[in-house]
C-alpha cells in the first residue's frame, strides 16, 4: 500500500541518530528516501550488536533506503549530488553549521539553484546563537535541556533517560517542520532549522509550567508523578508494578478494587492535591496491601 508521501523524493545527508531518525519516519510514510554517506559509511554502521557484520541499530534506522557514499570533497562526487538534487523536494543535513557552505551546498546557495527544494537542518543548537558552531549529543542536550536533572532521584547523580530522547525528538520536529513546509508550499521551497535543545526544552511539559509557577527547579522524583497521585511504581511480593490513578474517581475504584475502602474517607487522601502532600503516606498504605500478592494478581485485577 502506497503511503501519503508516495512520490516524494528526499536527500538524506544525516548520520546516527536524530536526522536518520526523521528520514526513517518519512520512508514510513512513502517517501523515497536516497542516504548520502561519506566514503567510511555512516558511524552508526559500526555500533553494535551485529547480525552478519551489519549493524542492527543502523538497519533499524536506515530501513526502506537507498543509500550511496559520496566524497563532496571531490568535483565528480558533488556533481552526482547536484544531479540528484535536481530531482529531489527535501534536502535533509545534520552538520554543524557552516559545514555545508564549506561543501557549497547550503541553502543560500541551493535556493537559488533549486528554489522549490525544502531544506531541513537539524543541528545541536541551530543555525544562530552562541552555541551555533558546537556539536552536541543526546547525552549533552539532556543535560543542558535540563532533562537529566528531572530523573532519577533526589540526593543522587543526574540520570540519562534510557532512550536516546533528545535525538529522537529532534528527529520528530524535523518531520513535523518538513510536512508543515510540504502543506504549505505554493512553488517556493523554505529552510527548517531545528536546534536538538530547543526540541529538549519542548517536551519538559509541567517541569516549565511549575518553574514559571514557583520560581523552584523541579527536582527528580522518580517513578513518581510530580502532580498526580497514586501514579508510581509499587512493590509487591514478587517485585514492582505501576499504577496510576488519573483522578478521584479512579482512585476511588482502586480502593474499592483492592478492598480498601478506608482510604477513600481517608482525609490525606481524599482529594488529588491532598493526596501530593501525603504521596509517601500513601504509598506506605498501599504497598502494606500489593506486598501481599505477586505481580501477575494484581495486573489481572486491575
Amino acid at each position: 500500500m502506497q503511503g501519503p508521501l508516495n512520490g516524494l523524493l528526499v536527500i538524506d545527508m544525516t548520520r546516527v541518530l536524530a536526522g536518520p531518525y526523521c528520514s526513517m519516519v518519512l520512508s514510513d510514510l512513502g517517501a523515497r528516501i536516497i542516504k548520502i554517506e561519506p566514503p567510511n559509511g555512516d558511524d552508526s554502521r559500526e555500533f553494535g550488536p551485529m547480525i552478519n557484520n551489519t549493524s542492527a541499530y543502523f538497519s533499524s534506522l536506515n530501513r526502506g533506503k537507498e543509500s550511496i557514499k559520496l566524497n563532496l570533497k571531490t568535483k565528480n562526487d558533488k556533481v552526482i549530488l547536484q544531479k540528484l538534487l535536481n530531482h529531489a523536494d527535501v534536502l535533509i543535513e545534520n552538520f554543524r553549521p557552516g559545514i555545508m557552505k564549506k561543501l557549497g551546498f547550503d541553502y543560500k546557495l541551493l535556493s537559488k539553484k533549486h528554489p522549490n527544494l525544502i531544506y531541513a537542518s537539524c543541528s545541536g543548537f541551530g543555525q544562530t546563537g552562541p552555541l551555533a558552531d558546537k556539536p552536541a549529543y543526546d547525552m549533552i542536550v539532556q543535560g543542558m535541556g535540563g532533562l537529566m536533572s528531572l530523573t532519577g532521584h533526589e540526593k543522587q547523580a543526574p540520570v540519562r533517560v534510557g532512550t536516546s530522547i533528545g535525538d529522537i525528538t529532534a528527529g520528530l520536529f524535523t518531520v513535523i517542520g518538513i510536512l508543515a513546509a510540504l502543506v504549505k508550499k505554493d512553488s517556493k521551497g523554505q529552510m527548517i532549522d531545528i536546534s536538538m535543545l530547543d526540541c529538549q526544552i519542548a517536551i519538559l511539559e509541567n517541569a516549565i509550567a511549575r518553574y514559571f509557577a514557583t520560581g523552584k527547579s523541579p527536582p527528580p522524583s522518580g517513578a513518581r508523578h510530580p502532580s498526580i497521585a497514586p501514579f508510581e511504581c509499587y512493590k509487591c511480593k514478587d517485585g514492582y508494578f505501576v499504577m496510576a490513578c488519573g483522578n478521584d474517581a479512579m482512585f476511588k475504584r482502586m480502593c474499592t478494587a483492592i478492598n480498601y475502602n478506608n482510604l477513600i474517607k481517608d482525609k490525606r487522601f481524599i482529594s488529588n492535591p491532598k493526596r501530593i502532600q501525603n504521596v509517601i503516606a500513601l504509598k506506605n498504605e498501599l504497598e502494606k496491601i500489593f506486598i501481599k500478592n505477586k505481580i501477575k494478581y494484581w495486573l489481572n485485577l486491575f
